[in-house]
C-alpha cells in the first residue's frame, strides 16, 4: 500500500462556489476520488463557519498571532460547528460523489491525546499521536476518513485544536505525506512572488519583516513542525487548483515546499 496522504483544508473552501460549476470542495473531492490505491485522510478546520455561529450566539471572536482564543463558554458552539456541521457537510458531499467516508474527531478511537495549551488561548489543545488502529482499519477497508480538529483532554473536557496542528499529528500517526491546502498557491516572499522552497532561516526573516503574518504564520510554523518531525518536506498549495493533487502524487513540485531543518 502507498504511503498515506494527509490533506488539510480550512473553512474558506466550504464557501467557495461559482455559478454553474462544482463547488471548490466538490472539485477537490472529485480529484481525491481519482487517486487510485492512494490512501487519503482529510483533516479540516472551519474558522469562517465558527465565526458565523459564534456571532449568531452573541459571542465575539478573538485571535492571537493568527490563533483562535477559545473561552470555555464557546466550546459547545465551536465543537458543534467543527465536529458537527462542517464535518458532516464534508462527509455528505463526499457521499454524494460516491466516496464512502467516515466523519471523525481527534479523540475517536484514542487516536490523539491532547494537553492544555500554555499560550493563554483558553480551551485549546496541544495534540500528540497516540493510536492509529482506527485509521488503519478504515484505510484498509478503503474508507475515506474526514477528521475535525476537535480533541479532548485526559479528563474528558473538549478542546479546540488548531487545524494545521491537527493535520500534523494525524500525519505523524500514519507516517504520512502532508499537504496543507490554503486559498493561495503557497507562501510569498518579500518580492510578492511564490517561493518554491522555504527553509527555517528564510521563514524567520519573512515573519520578522511581517511578510508572513496572521494565519499564514501558524500554517508555516505547523508545516515546519511536521517537516522536522517527519524529516521530509511539506507542501503548502492552493485548493483552487485541485488537479495539482495528481502532480503531487507523481512527485512533481507543487506550491511551496517547507524544508526540514538540517
Amino acid at each position: 500500500m502507498k504511503k498515506p496522504l494527509v490533506i488539510k483544508i480550512g473553512g474558506a473552501i466550504l464557501d467557495h462556489q461559482e455559478a454553474g460549476k462544482l463547488s471548490a470542495l466538490e472539485a477537490l473531492l472529485v480529484e481525491i476520488s481519482k487517486l487510485e490505491d492512494q490512501p487519503v485522510v482529510l483533516v479540516h478546520g472551519g474558522g469562517c463557519v465558527v465565526d458565523e455561529l459564534l456571532a449568531q450566539a452573541g459571542f465575539t471572536t478573538e485571535k492571537k498571532n493568527g490563533l483562535r482564543v477559545t473561552p470555555k463558554a464557546q466550546i459547545p458552539v465551536i465543537s458543534g460547528a467543527l465536529a458537527g456541521h462542517v464535518n458532516k457537510k464534508i462527509v455528505a458531499s463526499a457521499s454524494s460523489l460516491g466516496i464512502a467516508s467516515v466523519g471523525l474527531s481527534l479523540n475517536d478511537g484514542n487516536m490523539v491525546n491532547c494537553t492544555k495549551s500554555d499560550k493563554d488561548l483558553g480551551e485549546v489543545g496541544v495534540p500528540s499521536p497516540h493510536n492509529s488502529q482506527l485509521l488503519d482499519v478504515l484505510i484498509s477497508a478503503k474508507l475515506f476518513p474526514i477528521v475535525s480538529s476537535i480533541g479532548a483532554l485526559a479528563n474528558g473536557d473538549l478542546v479546540n485544536v488548531n487545524a494545521d496542528d491537527a493535520a500534523v499529528v494525524i500525519c505523524q500517526l500514519l507516517n504520512a505525506e502532508l499537504l496543507l491546502l490554503t486559498d493561495v498557491n503557497g507562501v510569498k516572499g518579500a518580492d510578492g512572488e511564490y517561493i518554491d522552497l522555504l527553509d527555517q532561516a528564510l521563514a524567520t526573516d519573512l515573519i520578522d519583516q511581517g511578510v508572513i503574518a496572521g494565519g499564514m504564520t501558524a500554517k508555516v510554523n505547523a508545516a515546519f513542525k511536521a517537516a522536522n518531525k517527519l524529516r521530509r518536506s511539506i507542501a503548502v498549495a492552493s485548493w483552487q487548483s485541485p488537479e495539482q493533487l495528481t502532480a503531487l502524487i507523481a512527485g512533481e513540485s507543487v506550491g511551496t515546499r517547507i524544508q526540514p531543518n538540517v
